[in-house]
């Protein structure tokens, strides 16, 4: 695939790529920027739910990546540059030297995700997760555990920032999601499609280790801090992870780890 040089960082093919932290605030109308090698091999391998839109390369780093090069459509533009018009382009120093420009898959519905899922499936369900870190560490707990989808409802931040996007090594990419949901609603779906829905808070009676494991379960994690609503644990099981030394709760992320574990493992 030929490569498109770029000598300037005004040059209006890479307009999408430009002042990155600027527009990652501002949104991009269903594009996200993808940032960094291990990343890009996810956005173009077969498990991707999303499409590579362009890509924007150090030109040191083409040769390296010519495997992934030759995954994308052919009419894919491959950009490369050198490392000062890439700062320039960016904003600031990108060391890794690689970025990509990607559409984010159609929306979802609840119902539909929820329809085809197993009677053993396992979701994530984030209330009111607004860190960005904590965000790719949800997602990347629910890839490597096998969980079945990611729900978010309508006060979480948005997965596809390029920050979540590195923290979950990517899998925000590959995994069934529906976003934008309320809460109470979201509930009262998983509950009549056969889901036992939890809620992670450490003020519960129930120990994780006494739940028992198969059928379909949702994992209701909410915010470090304040944690999930009195309503929201009102309309679910309330379970807890027991702890020592005075401490009363975990990162969301390794709370979510830790109760993926005990409800995806077998035996």
């Amino acid at each position: 695939m030929a490569v498109i040089r770029i000598d300037h960082p005004d040059d209006p093919r890479i307009a999408g790529f430009r002042d990155i932290r600027e527009r990652d605030l501002t949104g991009r109308q269903g594009l996200f920027v993808a940032e960094g090698e291990v990343v890009l091999n996810v956005l173009t391998s077969p498990q991707s739910l999303c499409r590579p839109v362009a890509l924007l390369l150090d030109q040191k780093r083409v040769e390296g990546l010519a495997g992934v090069i030759a995954r994308l459509d052919p009419d894919t533009p491959v950009h490369v540059a050198d490392q000062p018009i890439l700062d320039a382009i960016a904003g600031f120093h990108l060391h890794r030297g690689i970025l990509a420009l990607g559409r984010k898959p159609g929306p979802a519905t609840l119902e539909a995700l929820l329809a085809p899922l197993g009677p053993d499936a396992v979701v994530v369900v984030a209330c009111g997760i607004g860190n960005h870190d904590n965000m790719g560490g949800l997602f990347r707990n629910a890839a490597a555990f096998g969980a079945a989808a990611m729900l978010l409802d309508q006060t979480c931040c948005d997965p596809f920032y390029r920050k979540a996007i590195r923290v979950s090594v990517g899998a925000v990419l590959r995994t069934p999601m529906v976003v934008g949901l309320e809460a109470l609603e979201m509930i009262d779906g998983l509950q009549q499609t056969g889901f036992t829905v939890i809620a992670l808070t450490p003020g519960a009676e129930t120990p994780l280790e006494r739940m028992p494991r198969g059928g379909r379960v949702a994992l209701i994690l909410g915010p470090e801090g304040p944690g999930l609503s009195p309503d929201v644990i009102a309309r679910c099981r309330p379970v807890g992870i027991p702890m020592s030394g005075g401490f009363d709760s975990l990162n969301v992320s390794v709370a979510s780890g830790i109760a993926l574990h005990h409800f995806t493992r077998q035996g």
